[in-house]
């Protein structure tokens, strides 16, 4: 009991020298400037017990109205700062980005899983410049237009899988997204099975989705936990970690070392990867041929999480928001059946001629965010904005959530209408979500453009061939759509059915049509 006692009170003193000395040092180049505003700190533990567990978006919401466009909190000596509104955001993120484009150190999944080897936890510096560079010339509008045919295959696939097991949507979209992404990344099939690096790829980005929201592990909160060593009583952390570096290395390597097989065989499909090894002239490079394969392989490794994850959560939205919305649903098919017509699938040269589903595309990604809280970022140095002290080391939060609230247009917020983006249709156009969907500043996602071709085609594929509308009970009678929605960095749907039929028995002759064309 003394040796407990003793640890006990050891634990404590460390712990409040810690959090005295992150104050003392903020607080000594504060210039007398205050803390931006937020909920009363308790001593030491600062809003620990102020702060959800899950969901901490709905959180900070209403905070916005008690505090204004940017709050801070402290928990155990940690700050953390969330930005309600787009100004804010851009201000910071935007305009300041030598100080707002580092990540935190997530202890547990960055470097004990060692995800901090890939661009999305990458500190900013020539490493990630780097991997930006490369993405930037696989994944950018003009690069992306190669894959417009993949695209469209596993689009038309969905569609196909939809006649025949209808029930299964939400599996079904699981697939047809890892296939994009796979196909897009490494240049497999466009029917490549489930099991083969899919299933694999969306268990890893599960755990993954998790472990990244700030404060996940006690011991990114606290960091010097990692040193305790692995044979005390209930210290998981280094099983954990292992566990998961071991999955994430699985996920990263597989389907690269499928590539550079096929590369070197001169039989690899075009892709991500095969356009990464030719631009960095792989074996010849000016870098080592070592750090150059780490950089691609780890480049197409973040592909996943940035396209698939977004893709599906999004996707599942816009289910929702047909049944709920049938009127919606209804200009959708009406604006198709004039554009496109009903002897093919809509394709990528028909957007600019659809407005309306350009707007209800914009609708989705504002009406139920997939990012809630973006991916936090990190300060470097201490920083001051309208006269408050941010410290360095704050954690910067982007609260998404916040900035999808319209009060411009004049239609109520919950409403799922993408008039609201239309100019004339409303007193004000809503903000554009493509400013706040995709990230901010210098870590923007750079496959903006490949995920949003994603969505066009499977949305106006959908509404082109497929009534979505609510189940009905014995009676007659509509069951709810009440989902539950996940707490991860992506927060997606569950638990939720909607009914989809093809819109006529043509419809369905033309996805059988379309599907048997593909090589």
């Amino acid at each position: 009991m003394p040796s407990v006692l003793g640890s006990l009170a050891l634990f404590a003193a460390l712990l409040f020298a810690f959090v005295w000395k992150r104050r003392r040092d903020a607080l000594a180049v504060s210039k007398g400037f205050p803390l931006p505003p937020g909920p009363q700190r308790k001593p030491l533990i600062g809003n620990v017990l102020d702060l959800p567990r899950e969901k901490a978006w709905n959180t900070f919401l209403p905070w916005k109205e008690r505090y204004g466009d940017i709050i801070y909190l402290e928990a155990l000596g940690n700050g953390i700062l969330v930005l309600n509104t787009l100004e804010a955001v851009n201000d910071l993120l935007d305009k300041r980005p030598n100080n707002y484009s580092d990540r935190p150190e997530f202890i547990m999944v960055g470097q004990l899983m060692e995800l901090n080897k890939g661009i999305p936890l990458l500190q900013y510096g020539p490493t990630w410049k780097q991997h930006r560079k490369l993405t930037h010339i696989a994944l950018s509008p003009e690069a992306v237009k190669k894959y417009y045919g993949v695209q469209e295959d596993i689009a038309s696939m969905y569609l196909n899988g939809l006649l025949d097991e209808p029930q299964k949507f939400i599996p079904l979209l699981r697939l047809a997204a890892g296939r994009i992404v796979m196909s897009v990344t490494y240049g497999l099939p466009v029917d490549t099975p489930e099991d083969l690096y899919i299933t694999e790829a969306e268990e890893t980005m599960e755990m993954i989705t998790k472990a990244t929201l700030p404060g996940a592990f006690l011991v990114d909160l606290l960091p010097w936990l990692k040193h305790l060593p692995s044979w005390l009583p209930f210290n998981r952390i280094h099983e954990i970690g292992m566990a998961g570096r071991k999955q994430i290395y699985n996920m990263v390597n597989r389907p690269y070392e499928h590539v550079k097989q096929e590369y070197a065989a001169g039989t690899a499909r075009p892709s991500f990867a095969l356009d990464c090894l030719e631009s960095l002239e792989y074996g010849n490079s000016k870098l080592p041929k070592e750090e150059a394969d780490e950089i691609i392989r780890w480049s197409a490794g973040a592909m996943y999480g940035a396209g698939g994850e977004t893709t599906y959560t999004t996707l599942l939205n816009f289910f929702i928001a047909m049944s709920e919305f049938p009127d919606v649903q209804a200009k959708l098919k009406e604006e198709l059946y004039r554009v496109v017509g009903t002897g093919r699938l809509p394709t990528t040269a028909d957007r600019p001629n659809l407005p309306y589903l350009n707007a209800a595309i914009k609708e989705t990604l504002r009406w139920r965010v997939a990012l809630p809280l973006s991916i936090a970022r990190r300060t470097r140095t201490p920083d001051f904005y309208n006269g408050y002290f941010i410290p360095e080391g704050t954690i910067v939060l982007p609260n998404v959530l916040a900035m999808t609230v319209d009060t411009k247009s004049g239609i109520p917020t919950e409403a799922f209408a993408p008039e609201r983006f239309l100019q004339g249709k409303v007193k004000e156009v809503a903000t554009d979500p493509y400013l706040y969907a995709f990230g901010f500043g210098r870590r923007i996602c750079p496959g903006k453009a490949l995920g949003d071709n994603n969505l066009f085609l499977l949305m106006s594929s959908l509404m082109a061939t497929m009534d979505i509308s609510h189940k009905l009970d014995a009676n007659g009678q509509k069951i709810p759509i009440n989902p539950t929605y996940t707490s991860n960095l992506v927060s997606h749907p569950i638990n939720f059915e909607v009914k989809i039929v093809p819109r006529c028995p043509e419809a369905a002759a033309l996805i059988r049509e379309r599907v048997a064309q593909i090589a």
